[in-house]
């Protein structure tokens, strides 16, 4: 039954698609049909253009998502300790955190020209702020009362890292990841659009440049359905790590 819900929105979608398409309300080379689409999938699919695309995509998700973390969680760690750095770096992060990532982009092609770099320095952008912050947040969350208590069991920081420090921040950090990688998959799209020669965003710009509708929403479906993909796995993933690090955490 949960299931049957989840899929009448777009079934119901599907179905409202078809008969615009069909129904002459908008002509076909503008709006193609659900079936000539699949076939379009299939057939980028088969001769290969599809998988490398998104091949190249997630491969800068990846580099770029891991240094961002890599990043935020650092940075936030020496804020949360040096209370100094934070007065010292809230002025320039500020300013960076209100820059639309693809604002970048232009300044980005001039420094590190149109190629990887370049995308993955606009991925870092986009999804810096929220691990950032939202760890900052959950380091934040440690109460008086279990300082004093590591305090008076001379616990050794490694202990108090690992019992006390990541058990309170878990939540958020959880919350910034997912955040943050919604705003990376977005951001990456918009990157290949303007200053990239592979990837599902340059595959659609490339579509429209050859007025293939069919293709543009071939690889916009395509660019949803993996990132509500990758997301509903890293749901699943954080609600077991909760059950079996943290269960005092978990829902």
């Amino acid at each position: 039954m949960t299931t049957l819900r989840t899929l009448a929105t777009p079934l119901f979608l599907l179905f409202c698609w078809h008969l615009l398409s069909s129904g002459g309300f908008f002509p076909r080379y503008l709006l193609p049909s659900p079936a000539v689409v699949w076939e379009t999938t299939v057939q980028l699919w088969q001769s290969g253009v599809l998988p490398t695309n998104i091949r190249a995509s997630l491969s800068r998700i990846a580099v770029g998502f891991s240094l961002s973390c890599l990043a935020a969680f650092s940075i936030a760690a020496l804020v949360t300790r040096f209370s100094f750095l934070k007065n010292l770096l809230a002025a320039p992060l500020g300013l960076l955190r209100m820059i639309p990532p693809l604002a970048m982009i232009p300044l980005l092609i001039l420094w590190l020209g149109i190629g990887r770099a370049t995308q993955v320095t606009i991925i870092v952008l986009a999804s810096f702020f929220p691990i950032f912050m939202n760890t900052c947040e959950g380091l934040a969350r440690i109460s008086p009362e279990h300082r004093e208590l590591a305090r008076s069991l001379r616990l050794p920081t490694r202990i108090f890292i690992r019992c006390i420090v990541i058990p309170s921040a878990t939540p958020s950090i959880i919350t910034g990841l997912r955040l943050a990688f919604g705003y990376s998959w977005r951001a990456l799209i918009g990157a290949e659009l303007i200053a990239a020669s592979s990837g599902l965003g340059y595959m659609i710009i490339d579509a429209q440049q050859m007025l293939r509708t069919d293709e543009v929403l071939s690889g916009i479906l395509t660019i949803g359905l993996i990132g509500w993909s990758l997301d509903a796995l890293f749901i699943r993933g954080s609600a077991r790590l909760l059950r079996r690090r943290f269960p005092e955490l978990a829902v």
